[in-house]
Order: structure tokens, then C-alpha cells, then sequence
């Protein structure tokens, strides 16, 4: 079991001289739980630090799967019953005529919404000391946002702790898959500007899953701030311990 950071990069150069590295299970979280294993860390399912004050996370190089980073209702209150009304569409999933609205949108360029002859897309109004993430539709403003700031806080509230970032190359596929364990970071802080900078590259995608009570009333399925898990580490500040 490692105790500190020293510890964790006495070990973790051990690892990293291994090689590849047969998973200790299949699917998206082997890569964890391998570095886990290895380093001697109880798997638990409870929020706290794995080590010391840092919470460790690992991820795959090449990896394009999707990681939620935080789910939140746009702005302001009553807009999730506003954009689906505005941009929704029925679904065969209900038996009225009542609209929802599913689409994952970014910063690149517009997205068509199924046969409606909407589109949307996400920007960013860089307009101190309330900067905001807009919905834009074809014709303009959407009348949908997020605080910068209350994202931030989100974030803020989801990484509480320090965190020690591997990265490693992988290769195979489910319980053949295996690992090279590279580059490790200590991230001490949410990057304000890493995430804005991943925003408008089109790499911070929202997911509008809104939907419908039987009664035909909104029922927000949680909309979701998503990044590739390559990506992930860009939005901190780091620095490269291994």
C-alpha cells in the first residue's frame, strides 16, 4: 500500500519498467483497476482520496470514449421546457404528439436536429464578470446558457482532491487487453482555461437529453458535459512527475 506521493513514483517507475501488462478486468475501468492492483490500492466505491490526499486516475492514450464530467440544467430555470418546445420533435418512445429533445452538441459547427430543419450548436461569450456557454440556433441565441463560474463550481465540487494522472498505451481488447503504463502527472487544480480552450476546439461535448413525463410535462434526463477520455487531463493544471 502507498501512503505518498513519494511512494506512489518509487512504484509506479516500477510499473512503468514492466512493460505490457495483462488487465485485471475487462471493459473501460481495467485500466484503473490494473494500476490499482499493482500499486497495492483497495478498490472502494466511496468518495475520498486513494492515497495520502490524492485521488488517482488513469486513462488510455488513444482512448475515444466518453467520460461525463457533470450533469446541469441549463439557465435559466423553465429553459429545458423552452428548447424542447422550440427544437423538439415527437418520438415514437411515447404514445402523444408531446416533443423531446436529444442531440450532443459542441462548438465546431451546427447539428442538425432529426427532420425538424433546426440546428444547434454551443459558444462561448467571453463577457466578464458573467461569462456564459450559450445554445445557438440557426436564427441566433437559443435563449439557453451556463454560468462559467456555476461550472466551474460543479467541477470543482465532482475533484475535490488532488489527483495523480497516468496516462498508458494500450493494445487488445477486453480481457486480452494490455497496458504500457507511461507519463504520470500531479494535477493540482481545475484549469479555467483549459477548459474554455477545449470548448471552443469542439472537444467539450453537451448532451440534451430532454424527454417527457407521461403527462406530457419536461423531464430533464440529466444534460451532460462530456469529453473524450484522452482529453481528460487537459483540463487541469499539471505537472509531470513520472
Amino acid at each position: 500500500m502507498i501512503n505518498t506521493l513519494d511512494d506512489f513514483i518509487r512504484e509506479y517507475k516500477k510499473i512503468q519498467e514492466m512493460g505490457w501488462i495483462t488487465t485485471h478486468r475487462s471493459g473501460n475501468t481495467g485500466i484503473g483497476k490494473t494500476l490499482e492492483d499493482l500499486l497495492g490500492i483497495r478498490e472502494n466505491n466511496y468518495q475520498g482520496p486513494d492515497f495520502g490526499e490524492y485521488e488517482l486516475k488513469a486513462s488510455r492514450c488513444d482512448s475515444n470514449s466518453m467520460l461525463t464530467l457533470f450533469t446541469k440544467a441549463p439557465m435559466p430555470k423553465g429553459s429545458n421546457t423552452v428548447l424542447r418546445l422550440a427544437f423538439g420533435y415527437a418520438s415514437s418512445a411515447y404514445d402523444n404528439d408531446e416533443k423531446v429533445l436529444h442531440a450532443t452538441l459542441n462548438s465546431l459547427g451546427f447539428v442538425k436536429i432529426a427532420d425538424t430543419g433546426h440546428k444547434l450548436k454551443v459558444d462561448y461569450l467571453a463577457k466578464d464578470p458573467d461569462a456564459k456557454i450559450i445554445i445557438e440556433s440557426e436564427s441566433g441565441y437559443a435563449n439557453a446558457y451556463w454560468s462559467v463560474e456555476d461550472l466551474r463550481k460543479n467541477f470543482e465540487r465532482k475533484y475535490p482532491y488532488k489527483l495523480v494522472y497516468a496516462k498508458a498505451e494500450s493494445r487488445g481488447r477486453g480481457s486480452s487487453e494490455q497496458f504500457r503504463y507511461r507519463e504520470a502527472y500531479v494535477c493540482d487544480g481545475f484549469s479555467y482555461d483549459g477548459f474554455l480552450d477545449l470548448l471552443r476546439e469542439g472537444r467539450i461535448y453537451i448532451d440534451l437529453r430532454i424527454g417527457q413525463y407521461p403527462d406530457g410535462r419536461t423531464h430533464d434526463h440529466g444534460t451532460g458535459f462530456r469529453i473524450r477520455e484522452a482529453d481528460q487531463d487537459a483540463l487541469f493544471k499539471k505537472h509531470q512527475i513520472c
